[in-house]
């Protein structure tokens, strides 16, 4: 994979900055936070009879309220790891730190040297070479209580924090597995020789967990360098700190809920860090390439995940994906991470944690239009805001689906007034708006007896400032309401402008590839021009458009879609219907052809239909073949409308429209054959 960087990024990376400052990541909070953990860790070992030490995020302090981290707490048992007999001491349970060529990387045992005759009990084992030594599963932990095991740890509920409580054996001196960690040639000079010499003074860790793959996985210890990790994290410039929470914010989002937890932690992307940190300039890490720092890490762990191989920061021949990724989950993460890095950040908005995507897309909006928008008409000014800030259009539309609502028209006006430097982006927001008030207007006003015509010629000229609001969308509300009008003239001029406009190049919702998009990107047009000219928004209408719509549509419109096996997303609001742009081109064509008797435009439209459903992939297939089916009754095909009808309910079995489709179907072909029994 290339590493092409945006222009954007920066300006996004500044932005991101920000608000990961709003969720507790300053500085200061940073190390008032690390202060706490270090007086907690100094007030509980007057407590406690052993050693208590506190490691992981909440000691690091790189987790917020989102990540939900847990508290892991180390007490050191009194028993002494030693590398070599001259270390014995007799008043000491005194355990010989050994391996042998069965023994993974990072794993250890712990071997009795106390008698002269083996021990052979609940807690010690002969091993295959007969050494009596210490397993895992021994009773260090009795006097913990605890409600839970996870892998080496208890846990154990403090608070509103669950506490993960491991019995661990201290090692005073440094392991000879990580010598080589000591002594590497690091470019860059991170850490400094002064930081490597204080962690290895620092020791290591032996906490009671095996290899998973190990005939003797229960006599095995794994070498743990907390004390180092810790030091290394409380090390990291503002940028390298919030990269981490960031990296840890995406695996928790989008690859957590697809693998098991324990195929990939928050430890691998502590590894990647430092393994990152370690092999780039300091100068990189600065906070206007946030986002690239958070890019190369991505791809960093994309090459591990393909090779199936994760070393260990300090003892790189421990491959830490051993047994964990291969086969389809190695396919499902290549996968996702092959998407995340496809999208050029555009993935930020969907981290849920502490609704970072939310609060990053708040940033587009200027404080008077945080001050006067509610919640519903957010979502639609971030729109063409999140087309600017990351130039995707599918997540742009998905966003609009999602929160299409009432608007109200003076609060967007002055929410337009305050834009300044915005107003290009929010001036093609606007039309989209006076589309859809206009729609609702002069269905309001259609509704009426009499009709109030003066409210119907604010919507007319509302529908004609919302018609250039892309190539499709804003025309086809006004070809609808001419049509509701009757004026069969009007409508049939806006169709065909709409269907000249029409080329392979327009990006719809269903076909916005990155080559199609390239290519009109390559042409150098203003984000104004490149919305107005070749992007389709798909056609929406809500309840209070009802008389702009066309019948064929009510029925889809009071059909819940809640349970809409055919929609795409999950959180659809009910009564909204949906259909994808160029397929209702072609149905306000048949509608409009059929009332003025032009027999070989309406087949040509009716084929059109059909090609569209065969060969397009439609967003809204359910919608589309419900509009199919009507125009086929119309023509009097009953016996194809009703195949259609019938391969829509298949599609959707509740809240389908095209059971009331199917009901006037059977009643058409009663009043048929009572006419023929009659003649």
């Amino acid at each position: 994979m290339t590493l092409n960087i945006p222009e954007y990024y920066k300006e996004v990376s500044l932005r991101l900055n920000r608000v990961l400052d709003t969720v507790g990541l300053e500085e200061d909070v940073r190390w008032k936070r690390i202060n706490m953990w270090i007086a907690t860790e100094e007030i509980d070992r007057v407590g406690y009879s052993f050693p208590v030490h506190y490691f992981g995020s909440q000691a690091e302090a790189t987790t917020t309220q989102g990540l939900k981290s847990d508290i892991d707490c180390v007490i050191c048992a009194p028993w002494k790891g030693v590398k070599n007999l001259e270390s014995w001491e007799p008043d000491l349970l005194t355990l010989l730190v050994v391996s042998d060529e069965t023994t993974a990387p990072g794993y250890v045992k712990l071997q009795d040297i106390n008698t002269d005759t083996p021990r052979h009990n609940m807690r010690f084992k002969l091993d295959r070479h007969a050494r009596s030594v210490l397993c895992n599963n021994s009773d260090i932990l009795k006097n913990i209580n605890a409600d839970e095991h996870h892998g080496p740890a208890n846990t154990t509920v403090y608070g509103t924090n669950n506490v993960d409580l491991v019995c661990a054996i201290r090692l005073h001196y440094w392991p000879e597995q990580s010598s080589q960690w000591l002594t590497r040639n690091r470019r860059h000079n991170w850490p400094s020789q002064e930081i490597i010499t204080l962690i290895q003074e620092t020791g290591a860790l032996l906490v009671p967990v095996g290899h998973k793959c190990s005939d003797e996985k229960h006599l095995e210890w794994r070498i743990s360098m907390s004390y180092g990790e810790k030091i290394l994290v409380w090390l990291f410039n503002p940028t390298q700190y919030k990269c981490y929470i960031l990296l840890k914010m995406i695996n928790k989002c989008f690859l957590k809920p697809v693998v098991d937890d324990d195929v990939l932690s928050s430890y691998h992307c502590k590894t990647c860090m430092f393994y990152l940190i370690e092999n780039t300039l300091t100068s990189m890490w600065q906070p206007d390439n946030l986002l690239l720092c958070v890019e190369l890490c991505l791809r960093l762990f994309y090459k591990w995940i393909e090779n199936a191989i994760c070393p260990n920061y300090f003892i790189p021949e421990e491959n830490m994906f051993d047994s964990k990724v291969y086969g389809h989950v190695q396919g499902q993460l290549l996968d996702i991470l092959s998407n995340l890095l496809q999208q050029k950040c555009r993935y930020l908005v969907g981290i849920s944690c502490d609704n970072i995507g939310q609060k990053l897309m708040m940033t587009c909006l200027t404080p008077v239009m945080q001050l006067e928008l509610q919640c519903q008409d957010v979502a639609q000014v971030l729109l063409i805001s999140y087309v600017f800030l990351f130039d995707s259009l599918r997540t742009a539309v998905k966003m609009l689906h999602d929160n299409y609502s009432l608007f109200d028209h003076n609060i967007l006006e002055r929410a337009y007034a305050s834009l300044g430097p915005r107003r290009e982006a929010n001036s093609i927001l606007m039309t989209f708006f006076y589309s859809v008030l206009g729609s609702k207007l002069a269905s309001k006003s259609l509704s009426q007896e009499p009709i109030d015509h003066h409210y119907l010629d604010m919507a007319q000229e509302l529908l004609l400032l919302g018609s250039s609001s892309d190539v499709a969308s804003g025309k086809l509300k006004l070809a609808a309401f001419y049509l509701a009008q009757g004026n069969l003239d009007m409508s049939e001029d806006v169709l065909n402008e709409i269907h000249k406009n029409y080329s392979y190049k327009i990006l719809e919702f269903t076909d916005i590839s990155d080559h199609t998009l390239q290519a009109i990107l390559s042409e150098n047009l203003s984000t104004t021009k490149l919305i107005s000219q070749y992007t389709a928004f798909p056609i929406l209408y809500h309840p209070s458009e009802i008389k702009c719509t066309h019948k064929a549509l009510t029925l889809q419109m009071f059909n819940s879609t809640m349970s809409n096996q055919g929609d795409p997303y999950e959180n659809n609001l009910p009564n909204i219907v949906r259909v994808d742009p160029k397929f209702y081109l072609y149905f306000l064509e048949f509608i409009c052809y059929h009332r003025q008797n032009k027999r070989a435009h309406k087949e040509t439209a009716l084929n059109n239909m059909v090609c569209a459903i065969r060969h397009t992939n439609l967003e809204f297939m359910n919608t589309a073949l419900n509009l199919l089916a009507y125009c086929l009754m119309q023509e009097g095909k009953l016996k194809n409308a009703y195949n259609v009808l019938s391969k829509s309910m298949k599609l959707v079995k509740q809240d389908n429209a095209a059971k009331w489709q199917i009901a006037c179907l059977v009643n058409a072909v009663f009043r048929f054959l009572r006419c023929r029994l009659i003649i």
